[in-house]
């Protein structure tokens, strides 16, 4: 036996392990195509020289936790002080993941096996099980351990030191998921040479979904993995000239599926789902929009969401991206405070937090709508629409302080021909305040009834109300129906994936969601009516006329006067 193989994991995995199938055969470890595509993310991290940090969303059954155990095994058993753990949702799942790492240990070939020390507890301990302290001390063994345990458990992982963990099927711990996960993580040193995967189906909207997030967006370290249902090459059944649904047609086109993979998906809907389209996308998704799919009665179109979404990722509508940077003066006046920003600039940056999808035009009406944070979200949001249509031409999403918030939706109006600004006053009046002290000079007013005399009174800001937010609903409602292709930011449309109607009826978003987006954008359609709706036309240039020209002009009919001067321009006097 040669040292590389002991160093090459893939190869002592196909070597030397072997692995249970599902018909209940002992086999030889050979790793599937999806497989393949893990250990290679896996080994460019190692190849870096980073920790291993990777998040994967699934569909079920495709290996992932067998691959993880075999090179957490490799590690453990050719590597002195290698500590792992392996944690699961349940005590069913804890249990057979320990008697796959046994299997791995019972079917390698004796002269690899290392000393194995004997526990009760769901763990293998490769060191010298010899109770003679000096023989122990000459010969110690590897000193290395694979321990198996479930999530739920109080202080799970608090008392190791890792090299190793994997935390299983993730989005179905019982209990504070993160709150677990934070207190193991302390556990395991941010160096390379470790390894943290974590793995698991959705479960709806709770902190695997917030893990997942987090990663997509770059706010951790961790390398977000989806792996569909289609990419397992064993999810197939015959196809014998069976018609196929036009969502079926669908779906294959936009993956490039085959016969055979459409059939394995009608059988697994009606066999395995209860012919549950919802259940199947949650467990053999398609992409991560359909793994996290709404639990509760969905308020927009997701089947039509979902279809603009897949279009957006693939054409991105984004004109540039950025934020926009401006020199800060405040000054005093009689009238008061107020702020200058000048020498205004929009930089664009991969991370912006604004986006544009068209440039503003001349002439053209525009109106802003903003959500700010409050109410268990930290997040503030603009919605930018061309009032002649509603049409989304830019938006704004990021935490904030309310200044800076309200500082680039002052450069944002700006920007687009002072457009009017919506911003909502429901939990902080600040942001329109700010406005006012930057002589911003087109702000929604809505009316209020003075406390003293009864007299209604103009006020600035927009607010959600009993009144106003079913109004907002059904405005969004009539807008995602009719003018969903006026919608140009995937976010919103993920906002609207899960926007729900719960037990009581009242429209919101799923627990753990966001609605930020679609609050800013309801928002901004409520307040078209506060500005014109039509593009301004540009004057006409005045035109000096020649003698000749005024006299034709004078001799001619009223008729031909008009002809005349939409021809020539308007005459300069």
């Amino acid at each position: 036996m040669g040292y590389s193989v002991l160093t090459d994991p893939k190869r002592y995995i196909e070597s030397f392990l072997k692995i249970k199938t599902k018909e209940g055969k002992i086999v030889p470890f050979k790793l599937n195509e999806s497989q393949e595509k893990l250990y290679r993310a896996i080994m460019e991290q190692v190849e870096a020289g980073k920790p291993v940090r990777i998040i994967i969303l699934k569909a079920r059954q495709m290996g992932f936790s067998t691959l993880t155990e075999g090179l957490i095994f490799h590690d453990t058993a050719t590597h002195f002080l290698h500590n792992a753990m392996i944690i699961t949702h349940k005590d069913e799942a804890t249990t057979n993941l320990f008697n796959m790492s046994k299997l791995f240990f019972e079917g390698l070939p004796e002269r690899m096996r290392p000393m194995m020390k004997a526990s009760n507890a769901k763990e293998l301990i490769f060191e010298n099980p010899t109770k003679d302290p000096k023989k122990k001390e000459k010969r110690p063994g590897l000193r290395s351990k694979i321990k198996c345990t479930t999530a739920g458990g109080k202080g799970v992982g608090r008392s190791d030191t890792l090299t190793t963990l994997h935390a299983s099927e993730v989005a179905f711990w019982p209990g504070d998921i993160l709150d677990t996960l934070a207190g193991i993580l302390q556990a395991v040193p941010s160096l390379p040479g470790t390894m943290v995967i974590y793995e698991s189906t959705a479960n709806g909207f709770n902190a695997f979904k917030q893990l997942w997030d987090d990663a997509v967006s770059g706010k951790t370290d961790f390398v977000p993995l989806f792996f569909p249902w289609f990419e397992m090459q064993t999810y197939r059944k015959p196809y014998h000239g069976e018609e196929l649904t036009a969502e079926e047609k669908e779906i294959m086109e936009r993956f490039q599926l085959d016969h055979e993979q459409i059939m394995w998906r009608r059988w697994q809907i009606a066999n395995n789902c209860n012919n549950d389209i919802k259940k199947f996308k949650q467990e053999y998704p398609s992409t991560p929009e359909e793994a996290f799919i709404a639990t509760g009665e969905s308020v927009f179109d997701t089947e039509a969401i979902s279809k603009r979404l897949y279009y957006l990722l693939e054409n991105s509508p984004v004109v540039k991206r950025g934020c926009f940077t401006y020199d800060k003066t405040v000054k005093d006046s009689q009238a008061g405070p107020f702020i200058l920003l000048k020498n205004r600039e929009f930089v664009e940056k991969d991370n912006g937090e604004i986006e544009i999808y068209k440039e503003p035009e001349d002439g053209v009406p525009y109106v802003i709508g903003g959500d700010t944070a409050g109410d268990g979200s930290d997040r503030f949001t603009l919605q930018v629409l061309d009032n002649r249509t509603g049409e989304q031409v830019a938006r704004l999403m990021r935490t904030y302080d309310e200044d800076e918030y309200t500082e680039q939706a002052y450069c944002l109006g700006m920007y687009y021909n002072t457009a009017l600004i919506a911003i909502e006053t429901n939990f902080s009046t600040h942001p329109n305040k700010v406005l006012e002290w930057l002589r911003y000079p087109r702000i929604y007013e809505r009316e209020v009834p003075d406390n003293y005399t009864g007299a209604m009174q103009k006020t600035y800001g927009f607010r959600t109300t009993t009144v106003t937010r079913p109004l907002i609903v059904a405005g969004l409602v009539t807008y995602f129906r009719d003018f969903l292709h006026y919608i140009h930011d995937v976010e919103t449309l993920r906002e609207a994936l899960t926007f729900i109607r719960n037990e009581k009826g009242k429209a919101e978003a799923e627990q753990g969601a966001h609605d930020d987006l679609l609050m800013g954008l309801g928002i901004a359609l409520q307040s078209r009516t506060q500005h014109k709706m039509e593009a301004e036309r540009a004057p006409k240039k005045k035109v000096k006329w020649t003698a000749d020209m005024w006299e034709d002009y004078r001799n001619a009919d009223t008729k031909t006067k008009a002809y005349l001067r939409e021809r020539w321009g308007e005459p300069a006097r």
